[in-house]
């Protein structure tokens, strides 16, 4: 955010001769390097969650013991941006750009010779951390070559698309790259990508900013209590669904421990001339009011990110049956962000959100009737509305709080930036492992309604079990064997029913839980309108 930073002061000093952006030709390249940028480090989240069962495999360990490569991956994505800010500060833009990338190519060249589960949770940490630079630096090149009045209204919407669009593409390109050689295919791409990164970013210099020495020793240990905290909680809700929260003793004390950890570090930025975080200005009213927004946001669309692939992935379909829902999601999104290019302006962001609460409510009441037979070919309308309205709730988000951060100086921009990369990589988790807890709870009290059914003697049960059997009798001749049989599919029939029932409950409470902001947001309008309202209607006090 260099450049948005650097130029803000004169571009509000002289309004009507905004700031020029970079020729074409030489524009071009940036958003090139944006593109990949933004691509590299989402698809290489997105291999990951997308492959969990093929990385199990390939490793010779379990699908739960896989989610500790998530776990190692995301820890450090939530917290080191944090630190970032100082760190570029102080060393300069050229050399954080250049170490960051540097780091990356260096974790996915190592990747390759990979092959077994402690080595892979090592490198995938590393992996996060050299992968954090890369959602700051994408930012930083969309937004360079463009003049200042088109910094938010074009840079912004296209950024959020870079960015949030590689998990989606990754579900994509997965089946592509993996044949009979396994997972090579995925780290080798993940290994040119980073090399094209390398290079584009050695060639194409950012707008530099002035150095200063800002860091010092109380930073480490803020960071120190705000990387464990942070670390916690995304261990905490990336384990907890899959293990159950209850069944892993020192999950609870770790949670304790890092809310503890996180209250000691706002008591010391408290305290702080210099903070790391300015805790005081992110606890205003506007900025409390934002973030709740945005960690809203990132719960209801929990629905598009762990649901519509989580219950297909149940069903027993393959990342290659997904391809054309997970592309028209992509698709999805850049029209969203088309849509804030052409008609984001400050001021529409009620407008904004309204629809986007709308269209997320109704794609989550279409997706709550899914049945045993649904496949993604009947959800593209539904998970469309939801990824098209994602863009229309976050770019008017973020250009709010950019301009609110505008306002308070250059560095505020940059730290506005850079927390809110960090909750949407800390909230996201967070959502996604609350929407996973509500179907684990909700698949078990389905599967004993459904089990009682199995074992109460209900007579559309016993037809179904003698159908069944009829069809395996022409393979099987022994009796016992044949109703053993009939007994595991229906079981397992039930166990599939009770999933998708889940979901459903699951994507209906997300619908509800949109018109119900909606119907809030709808009442803070009319507040604010009243307000307005009596304020214009007030008599004029009298001089005394």
């Amino acid at each position: 955010m260099a450049s948005a930073s650097d130029t803000a002061p004169a571009a509000a000093a002289t309004p009507p001769q905004p700031a020029p952006g970079l020729p074409l030709g030489r524009a071009l390249p940036y958003v090139l390097a944006a593109v990949m940028l933004g691509l590299t480090q989402g698809l290489g989240q997105g291999f990951i969650s997308a492959n969990l069962p093929q990385i199990a495999g390939d490793l010779g360990i379990t699908t739960t013991q896989a989610s500790w490569l998530m776990a190692a991956y995301m820890i450090p994505r939530a917290s080191l941006t944090i630190m970032l800010i100082k760190l570029r500060t102080q060393y300069g833009l050229r050399r954080f750009a250049e170490i960051g990338i540097v780091a990356y190519v260096l974790v996915a060249l190592a990747s390759v010779w990979i092959d077994d589960l402690r080595s892979a949770v090592v490198l995938q940490f590393l992996s996060g951390v050299a992968a954090a630079p890369l959602s700051t630096l994408a930012f930083l090149y969309i937004l360079e070559p463009l003049a200042q009045q088109w910094k938010l209204r074009l840079g912004l919407p296209m950024a959020l698309v870079l960015l949030t669009t590689g998990p989606s593409l990754a579900r994509i390109v997965s089946p592509m790259l993996i044949g009979d050689g396994g997972l090579i295919g995925i780290h080798l791409t993940t290994l040119g990508l980073s090399m094209i990164c390398l290079m584009l970013v050695y060639l194409l210099p950012l707008t530099p900013m002035p150095h200063a020495k800002v860091i010092q020793s109380t930073d480490f240990l803020s960071f120190g209590l705000i990387a464990f905290g942070l670390g916690g909680l995304v261990t905490g809700f990336i384990l907890g669904p899959i293990h159950w929260w209850t069944d892993l003793g020192w999950l609870g004390l770790l949670l304790a421990a890092s809310l503890a950890a996180l209250t000691v570090a706002v008591v010391i930025e408290l305290h702080r001339e210099a903070p790391l975080i300015d805790i005081r200005w992110l606890m205003t009213p506007t900025m409390l009011h934002l973030a709740f927004t945005l960690f809203l946001f990132r719960l209801l669309l929990s629905e598009q990110s762990s649901g519509a692939p989580g219950m297909f992935q149940a069903l027993g379909l393959a990342n290659a049956q997904m391809a054309g829902l997970f592309a028209v999601i992509c698709a999805a999104n850049l029209f969203g962000a088309l849509a804030c290019v052409g008609w984001m302006t400050p001021g529409r962001e009620p407008a904004y959100h309204a629809i986007a609460l709308a269209l997320i409510a109704l794609g989550a009441f279409m997706d709550s009737g899914s049945t045993l037979q649904t496949r993604p070919e009947q959800m593209i309308v539904s998970q469309a509305l939801i990824a098209f309205a994602s863009m229309l709730f976050m770019a008017p988000a973020m250009m709010k709080g950019l301009i609110a951060a505008l306002s308070k100086g250059p560095m505020y921009l940059l730290s506005f930036v850079i927390i809110f990369l960090v909750t949407q990589s800390a909230g996201g988790i967070l959502g996604s492992g609350l929407f996973r807890t509500a179907i684990n709870e909700r698949q078990a009290f389905h599967m004993q309604v459904l089990s009682e059914q199995l074992t109460g003697g209900d007579g559309r049960v016993t037809a179904t079990l003698a159908g069944t059997m009829q069809q395996l009798a022409p393979q099987l001749q022994d009796s016992a064997v044949i109703k053993a049989q009939a007994v595991a599919q229906l079981a397992s029939t039930a166990s599939q029913q009770a999933t998708v029932m889940a979901y459903n409950d699951a994507y209906f409470l997300t619908g509800i839980v949109a018109l119900l902001s909606l119907c809030a947001l709808a009442l803070h309008l009319f507040r604010d309108w009243l307000a307005a309202r009596m304020a214009r209607t007030a008599p004029a006090p009298q001089p005394s």
